[in-house]
């Protein structure tokens, strides 16, 4: 049974919300307050969380881009405020959809199964660790929503260490990896710098993803601390 975080002021249209996404099969738990949504949103886990933006101790979109530093919920806002400028700002902080106050119920159910749909198909394709996201497909990369320029020799370290995790590498399995179909040549002190490279441009002080393992080559962390 999916769970879904209906975050709405309004206790009796968050209250009859939740009705009928139960009707459907959902979890649902309502919250009134921007405090107690930050609260559960680090506490749980959701399948879906659905937003207003006008709270009454906070704004949604505040609370929309703590939610997106975490993790990819699906996100939904909901909310009287139909203005351009306040739906493409939902839409630029990761909102999923955007629906508007008054609302058919049936067509909110639409929207919100056909979002947790494509969520699905999208979680089966990415690698998603830590702050970052990954299409191996697509060969593309991004760090808190914002995308990663990868050289192609970095995209495939990175591809090599993700699909590898807590293995170390060393430097000649990594050289041998590197070394393309084209005859391409990659040495030692080229591998270095684009380790130190990659490393420069996926870590933090959250997360440092690459471990040094000195005298043998380099191990994937994950979400381990920086």
């Amino acid at each position: 049974m999916k769970s879904i975080l209906v975050v709405e002021d309004d206790e009796m249209l968050g209250a009859g919300l939740c009705y009928n996404l139960e009707l459907e099969g959902f979890k649902t738990t309502l919250v009134q307050r921007f405090e107690d949504a930050g609260k559960r949103i680090e506490k749980d886990h959701w399948d879906m969380v659905i937003l207003d933006v006008n709270l009454p101790d906070g704004d949604g979109f505040g609370l929309a881009k703590k939610l997106r530093l975490q993790d990819r919920t699906p996100l939904v806002f909901l909310t009287a405020c139909d203005l351009d400028d306040d739906i493409l700002k939902g839409f630029e902080l990761g909102a999923d959809d955007y629906i508007t106050k008054p609302f058919n119920i049936k067509i909110v159910i639409k929207r919100i199964n056909a979002v947790l749909r494509r969520s699905e198909v999208s979680r089966k394709e990415l690698f998603i660790c830590g702050n970052l996201e990954i299409d191996f497909e697509k060969r593309a990369a991004s760090k808190n929503g914002e995308p990663l320029v990868l050289t192609p020799t970095e995209f495939k370290l990175l591809q090599l260490f993700c699909k590898n995790p807590g293995r170390v590498l060393t430097r000649k399995m990594l050289l041998e990896s590197l070394w393309d179909n084209e005859g391409n040549f990659v040495d030692e002190h080229t591998l270095t710098i684009n380790v130190s490279r990659l490393r420069s441009k996926i870590s933090d002080d959250t997360f440092a993803y690459i471990k040094t393992i000195y005298g043998m080559g380099y191990e994937w962390t994950g979400e381990g601390d920086a």
